[in-house]
């Protein structure tokens, strides 16, 4: 069907924006956000997906505000407003590509709602590309763009509001669209998807002039299925293709936690495209976003691109120290850093997980890595 889309020129296919070059099911494209302040004591994640071959838009908004995760959760079916980044109260508007994007959330039964802008200070990092098959069939085929940046706004939870400001809310967006690897670890709903050993970690720090990218996944310690990373500069400044990631080691220090695997500290040395080495001496701050909240990898049955009506919306409020809250999610999480390369001081996010059977960590093994 056309829509204003369509009087944009950068049309790919002989069709109207609303369609894709597959009818795979698992075409989907993703916004995502996460922002916090530098004392890593609160944090926030938005995120929307778009899944044109199953006719649905869901999206989902949470905070954790100490031991509290809050979750909201909508969706809705895609047609006939196809491209509107709007699912129920929550709509995300790209005001200014790579540079300004606008979140809001309306008031709603979750007590959670903000209006917040991105402003994006670094150039964006393009990853390597994701490209697998398994047995003959592509399982993965989908390309993403990071980019650094700051927050302004504000954002209400349980009638507490904070104030969002540039000058110490830092953050980081993401933007993907492919063929996504499905990621089932929703017990309750089987079959839950399998994985082999390995180690993953995904981490963004921003400095005062510039930031760092840094993405692997890897079978065994040095054998790496996945690498990309990058250190950027401010924005608008000319990428330097010498400051690709080409490599990366670990040391990683994990928290004493009887409930699932949670990082302390961290050591990784990145070499770049240039021969040049950074060593990243990582530590985490409290507070953590268990994306379970977002439906990654399934939620009591609902999982993304699910069918769920013209518009449902579901809710909840998490106690983290609850140690059956903390079965439920598992270990998936955007957890706040805090780094230091050299006399810089950064801040970010890390995502990890090592699975049953890798060489190294089994102290947390016991604990699922997704």
């Amino acid at each position: 069907m056309l829509t204003a889309q369509d009087d944009l020129i950068g049309h790919q296919l002989p069709t109207t924006y609303d369609h894709v070059g597959t009818s795979d099911p698992a075409w989907m494209e993703r916004l995502w956000y996460t922002g916090h302040p530098k004392n890593g004591e609160i944090i926030f994640d938005i995120g929307l997906g778009y899944h044109p071959n199953r006719n649905v838009m869901d999206a989902f908004a949470g905070v954790t505000v100490g031991n509290i995760q809050t979750n909201f959760r909508v969706s809705r079916r895609l047609r006939p407003n196809p491209l509107d980044t709007e699912v129920g109260p929550l709509k995300i508007e790209v005001l200014e590509g790579l540079k300004r994007h606008r979140l809001t959330l309306a008031p709603n039964d979750s007590g959670l709602s903000f209006d917040i802008e991105f402003l994006g200070t670094m150039n964006a990092h393009e990853e390597e590309p994701h490209f697998r098959r398994r047995q003959g069939r592509v399982t993965e085929n989908m390309m993403r763009g990071q980019q650094l940046g700051v927050y302004q706004g504000w954002l209400e939870v349980d009638g507490e509001r904070f104030e969002i400001t540039p000058d110490d809310w830092l953050g980081q967006r993401d933007h993907s669209w492919g063929v996504r690897a499905e990621m089932r670890s929703d017990e309750s709903h089987p079959p839950v998807t399998f994985y082999p050993p390995f180690l993953y970690a995904w981490t963004t720090v921003q400095f005062a002039d510039h930031g760092l990218h840094v993405f692997f996944k890897e079978r065994a310690p040095g054998d790496f299925i996945y690498l990309s990373g990058e250190a950027v500069g401010p924005l608008g400044q000319r990428p330097d293709p010498k400051l690709r990631m080409t490599g990366v080691s670990h040391d990683i220090t994990w928290a004493d936690d009887p409930h699932g695997q949670r990082v302390e500290s961290a050591t990784f040395d990145v070499t770049l495209a240039d021969g040049c080495t950074r060593q990243m001496h990582l530590r985490t701050l409290p507070a953590r976003y268990y994306l379970k909240g977002g439906l990654y990898g399934g939620l009591n049955g609902w999982f993304h691109g699910d069918d769920k009506g013209k518009l449902h919306t579901e809710h909840d409020r998490w106690d983290l120290s609850d140690p059956a809250i903390r079965t439920l999610v598992r270990t998936i999480c955007d957890h706040v850093i805090e780094v230091r390369i050299d006399d810089e001081v950064g801040y970010g996010i890390m995502e990890y997980g090592v699975g049953k059977g890798y060489a190294r960590y089994p102290q947390v093994q016991q604990h699922p890595a997704i």
